[in-house]
């Protein structure tokens, strides 16, 4: 009798798995059964400071209104202690609360918790108090624009020593992917990107794409070399981009956070070589025969978008920056009461580390509000106030640094990423950047 009963589990096992059907596998629902609506009574989620921001909840289950909802909303300086807490009742599945306010040019994050049938769901709005009138934490140092002169002087004596591979397997109909290995900041160190060129001939503006953080594979950008441009979308620690993923995980759990890397030395922290490396990737598109020897664009998000505005602000010869959300801005805002910006080197969890004068001393040649300053190309930036990663005070410190045109695009909805929408517009941006060639 047990042997027929365990013979039916197996048979009906294998059923289930031939049929693409699993017990143990259920792939995540597109929506959530539950939502927790937070809207602000200013439609732009912007306040001047010393005024009350008023925010009204609604908690929806399939859309409709749950009866006498139990909510509990914590409010306070984004990425910093909370200061006000409350429990509330929801009777008709909708409410208000006065979510405070801010004394100095800041941003106020407001979590609201609902529980629904032993559940909880969330929802946050992340509020701006006059952001306009936000000022870098960080100062430039006397010698700054020395520094990094000298830094770029001796690295343009470095040959780039180009090995390049063709890429059959990546190419497409309409674009050739070479795999590009170049010497970068000193004899054997190298850089490694992928080179996107339209296999039609003629002449074509660049752009260089740095990447997010992080020790990962990068990807090659088919979309814009097919819209006319040549891509390079390059790493920035000397690794292959063929490694496999498992490598990939060990090299970063051996590594350990580059981002502190020699951070009490100016002279030997780890973003030298990197910010030295964007500016080499713009030797070598700039050496392209089919460069169309005018247009040299940069974008990036995240920390490809600091780099993108370090690259911009350092190289001359770039002509147009677009950056989604920099990383690597205003890191010392912490030590002025407000969230600083990534790696948050300076948070309640590193300060003890990392609050010294030979660190906040090399901070000051790499804090992406100090390039900012020097911009003088037109730029487009976007980002979101409910990014918790590179939190807006930190972009704000940025952007209202900037001299040079700026076309801005802020989705206050947004967290660390970026809607397709608004990716679109970056790209017809830069589009519109590019200078036509005189015959």
């Amino acid at each position: 009798m047990l042997t027929k009963y365990f013979s039916r589990l197996v048979l009906l096992f294998l059923f289930l798995q031939v049929s693409g059907i699993s017990a143990n596998a259920q792939s995540p629902a597109p929506i959530k059964m539950v939502d927790v609506i937070l809207r602000p009574d200013h439609d732009d989620w912007n306040y001047k400071t010393n005024e009350d921001a008023t925010v009204e909840i609604t908690v929806l289950k399939y859309g409709v209104p749950v009866q006498n909802a139990q909510v509990s909303l914590e409010a306070g300086p984004q990425l910093l202690p909370t200061d006000k807490r409350e429990k509330l009742t929801l009777e008709n599945g909708r409410g208000k609360i006065n979510a405070g306010t801010s004394r100095q040019p800041g941003f106020r994050r407001v979590l609201v918790t609902a529980l629904v049938n032993n559940h909880s769901y969330t929802g946050e709005v992340t509020l701006a108090f006059s952001p306009e009138q936000i000022l870098p934490a960080i100062t430039m140092p006397d010698d700054f624009t020395q520094f990094w002169a000298k830094a770029m002087d001796e690295s343009s004596k470095i040959p780039m020593d180009t090995r390049l591979s063709y890429m059959p397997d990546l190419s497409t109909s309409t674009v050739d992917v070479y795999l590009v290995n170049l010497q970068n900041y000193k004899a054997g160190q190298r850089l490694y990107g992928y080179l996107c060129k339209p296999k039609t001939p003629g002449k074509y503006p660049v752009i260089f794409e740095p990447p997010g953080a992080g020790i990962k594979a990068i990807a090659p950008n088919f979309s814009l070399a097919s819209q006319g441009f040549i891509t390079f979308s390059s790493e920035i620690h000397g690794l292959s981009p063929l490694l496999d993923k498992e490598t990939y995980t060990n090299i970063s759990n051996a590594f350990g956070d580059y981002t502190a890397y020699k951070l009490d030395d100016r002279d030997n922290y780890y973003y030298k070589r990197v910010y030295l490396g964007c500016l080499r990737a713009i030797d070598y598109l700039c050496s392209l025969p089919e460069f169309d020897g005018k247009n040299v664009l940069v974008t990036g998000g995240s920390q490809g978008g600091a780099l993108a505005i370090v690259t911009a602000a350092l190289d001359k010869r770039v002509t147009a920056v677009s950056a989604f959300y920099p990383a690597l801005s205003d890191i010392t805002g912490y030590l002025q009461g407000r969230a600083g910006g990534w790696p948050h080197l300076l948070n309640a969890n590193n300060a003890l580390k990392h609050n010294t004068p030979e660190k906040i001393r090399t901070l000051g040649y790499y804090d992406v509000v100090n390039f900012a300053k020097n911009l003088s190309v037109p730029g487009f930036y976007s980002w979101g106030y409910n990014d918790q990663v590179t939190p807006p005070s930190s972009v704000f410190a940025v952007v209202n640094s900037i001299k040079a045109p700026k076309t801005i695009e802020i989705t206050p909805i947004s967290g660390h990423w970026r809607f397709g929408e608004t990716n679109q517009k970056s790209i017809e941006w830069l589009k519109k950047q590019v200078k036509p060639l005189r015959k």
